[in-house]
């Protein structure tokens, strides 16, 4: 089981983010979060988006930083990733 966290590259209100996901759980995720501060408004169905600025926290906190290819192929080997047809609800 793992937390993992891909580069800040994807520009949004003013600055970069990053999403950080679980490879295994859900609750592991929000444990995480919690544990770390991040508001619950951040998650976004199978992931939570990150700003830049809490990066090198949540590395040092435990996230294993992994590049973004790595990340989505994690999360859809942990049967956790929703699909944009899923978010589209279709």
């Amino acid at each position: 089981m793992a937390i993992l966290i891909d580069d800040p590259r994807w520009p949004a209100h003013g600055r970069l983010w990053s999403h950080l996901v679980s490879d295994s759980d859900l609750e592991e995720l929000h444990a995480f979060a919690r544990r770390h501060d991040l508001p619950p408004r951040s998650f976004d169905l199978d992931h939570y988006d990150v700003p830049d600025a809490a990066f090198d926290r949540l590395v040092a906190g435990g996230a294993e930083h992994v590049s973004g290819h790595e990340l989505v192929r994690r999360l859809i080997a942990s049967g956790l990733r929703v699909t944009a047809r899923e978010r589209r609800g279709r």
